[in-house]
This record gives C-alpha cells, structure tokens and sequence, in this order.
C-alpha cells in the first residue's frame, strides 16, 4: 500500500492560492494578521473614548474651542483648520505611496525612489504637526480655575467671549518674594508647577472688573457653554482653590478631565504608529536607492510598507472623526 508524499513543490491547492494561501506571500499575509490585531485594539480605544464621552456629554469639551490655533496667527480664531491640513498632508502621503507601489510594479527604481521619499516627508510634516498641536494644547491660551468639587470654571468678558486670565488677573508685586524657590530657600519640596498667577491674583482681578463673568464646563442645548450672571459668577469663584493653565494627565482647563487623558493617549498612540511608518520608510527607501529590489526582482517591500501607512492613515480618518469632527 504506497504512501503519498506532499512537499512544498506539490501543486495542491491551499485555499486556492498553493502554497501562498489566497495567493498572498506569507510576508503579506502577516501584514494583513498585524493590521487586524492592531485596529482591533485602536477599536478598543475609540470605543472607550465614545462612552466616557457620552456618559460626560453636558461637561465635555467644545472640540472647535480647543483646536483653534494655526502657525504663525496668533490669536486668530480657526477651529480645525489646521488639524484639517494635517489630515491632508497625511492622505497626500498615502496616494504618493500608492505611486511608489505602481511604479515598484513598472520596475521603474527612480520613480519608486522618488514617491517614497514624498512619503516620508509627508509622514515628517504630520509628526511635526501633531507635536505643534500638544505644545499648544499642553501649554493652554486662556487658563481657568478649578472647584473643590473639580470642576473647571473659565472667564468671558462682555461680549460673551473667553478672555485670558492675562486679561484681568491682578498681579501682586509682592508675590516673587514670598515664593520659596530652590535658589532662595536652603530646602526645597517639589510639588505642583507653579502658575503665572495665584488664585488670590485671579479672584482680586475678577473682583476688579465687573464685566468679567464665569462661563461653566457645562454645554446648554445651543450647544455652548452656560454662562452665569455677574451675581452667580461671585458665588461660584468661591469654590474656586486653584489655578489650571493648559493640560497634563492630572486637569486641564478646557473642561473635563479624561478629556486630555484620552487626547494624549490615543493621538499619542496614533502618532508612534506614524513615527514607525517613517523609519520602515526610510529603511525601504534606502534599499530602493541600493537597488536591493531591483536585484530582486519584486518590489514587494514597498507593498507591505504601503498597507501598514495605508492602515495608519486611515485609522487617523476615525480619530478626526470621533475626536475632532464628532
């Protein structure tokens, strides 16, 4: 009774495809298993973003408020303009890799050359970018104040609009004396950074002007923020104990708290992902100047390069919506 032997050049068929199942090379293949797993997990961190969201709907940030800064205009108002452009430079960069992948396939080395360095250009702008908008979201532009009971209380002058605390804070010429800072004192206990101003320099400030008025981390059913009258913004900066400028993991002064959380978290994420690409990018790219594809014969490296830059930038099309636009 004879035996049959099966061996990798017996031309069976393995779901249709021989020995490449669905006619994809096992390097494509794990690819395509990563970029499962990993949106996956980006799903996992989307899903949890949209229910605290909706479980703190009436206190969460005003997205078009928060995302208003654009490079070299200051103190201009243009709420997502510049997180729009970004997104562009970034699917830009996904039609260029398409074209290195093309021409990967026309065996044409100058041109896949070429593409791909666009690519990673693009990649480098959108990291930059990203890196601009934490500066500007770590660093704050208005600055608010903070409740006993942790909410955030923010500043409108009689317009209606937000104003600094820049704008009416009443500074105390004595306040630098009386700091205990490594330099002027023989101990030090490091706690929280210190803010430009006092709580005590806001509230005299805010006492001083009588246009100034508190607007809440609480949104109305115009979808604004609730805006108190002179004579409950008095009581209300009663509960007030501390100075919020900017955000970090602990409080920020946009509004809820797992607000910045999730921002740092999930674009942080997203922008490991993108920084990856680009060195896999230069790596690719440098080969391709080596001629180590050409000498192949395939190009296939540039299609695996694409689908992982293809998948991050189209994971950051969820993020701005869910994050930005939503």
């Amino acid at each position: 009774m004879g035996a049959t032997v099966t061996t990798a050049a017996t031309k069976e068929t393995t779901w249709g495809g021989g020995n490449e199942p669905l006619k994809v090379s096992y390097g494509k293949m794990m690819m395509w298993y990563f970029i499962l797993s990993d949106s996956l997990t980006f799903c996992g961190f989307l899903v949890g973003y949209g229910f605290t969201r909706y479980k703190f709907m009436d206190t969460w940030p005003i997205a078009d408020e928060v995302f208003n800064h654009f490079p070299f205009l200051h103190g201009v108002d243009a709420p997502m303009y510049y997180v729009a452009l970004m997104t562009f430079i970034l699917i830009f960069s996904s039609v260029t890799m398409v074209l290195a992948v093309d021409a990967g396939h026309q065996m044409k080395k100058n041109k896949v050359a070429v593409y791909m360095f666009m690519t990673i250009i693009g990649g480098l702008v959108f990291l930059g970018s990203q890196a601009w908008e934490w500066k500007n979201f770590i660093s704050g532009t208005y600055g608010a104040v903070e409740t006993r009971g942790g909410s955030i209380l923010q500043f409108v002058g009689e317009d209606g609009k937000q104003i600094a605390l820049a704008d009416f804070a009443k500074v105390d010429p004595n306040r630098d004396e009386a700091t205990l800072t490594r330099a002027k004192g023989t101990w030090f206990v490091k706690g929280t950074e210190a803010t430009t101003y006092s709580i005590a320099e806001v509230k005299a400030g805010f006492e001083a002007n009588p246009n100034v008025r508190i607007r809440t981390q609480l949104t109305t059913d115009t979808k604004h923020k609730e805006i108190l009258t002179r004579e409950e913004s008095v009581k209300r900066l009663e509960d007030a104990v501390l100075v919020v400028e900017g955000a970090n993991l602990i409080r920020n002064e946009y509004g809820h708290k797992t607000f910045a959380d999730f921002f740092f978290f999930i674009t942080g994420f997203h922008g490991f992902h993108v920084f990856t690409g680009i060195l896999i990018n230069v790596v690719i790219f440098f080969n391709v100047l080596l001629g180590t594809y050409q000498r192949r014969g395939t190009y296939e490296m540039v299609e695996k390069g694409g689908l992982y830059w293809h998948f991050v930038d189209l994971v950051w099309v969820f993020v701005f919506t869910f994050f930005y636009l939503v």
